[in-house]
């Protein structure tokens, strides 16, 4: 139950900061029952290569305790960070459409099942 509210708390701070950020189309995504990568994934937007950089930064400074990892950074494309229970996806609108992950994760039949690695 702890954990729960723990993940509830920081999946809202993030999106605050990236409303803060100017980051737009943010979505969130439960993954929960779905993935064991994590519970929540959430795609967002940038304006521009520069753009994307400053809402990953804002982002990581502002919870800097809870970030495991970042990828992507030299690409400025899409950029990836690891929250642990919560994985924030980065992108300029070309690439997200491209990679269209909201279809992947919000449309499959995978409702009940959880897809794991190993």
């Amino acid at each position: 139950m702890k954990k729960k509210s723990l993940v509830k708390n920081l999946l809202k701070k993030i999106v605050k900061d990236l409303e803060k950020s100017k980051g737009f189309n943010i979505e969130v995504i439960n993954v929960k029952n779905r993935s064991a990568l994590a519970d929540y994934m959430i795609i967002v937007s940038g304006t521009s290569s520069r753009h994307i950089n400053a809402i990953v930064n804002n982002v990581v400074k502002s919870n800097k305790k809870n970030v495991i990892s970042t990828e992507g950074l030299k690409s400025t494309d899409w950029l990836i960070v690891d929250f642990g229970d919560v994985i924030l996806n980065v992108f300029k609108p070309e690439t997200r459409e491209h990679y269209a992950l909201e279809k992947i994760w919000k449309n499959n039949d995978l409702k009940e099942e959880k897809v794991g690695f190993g």
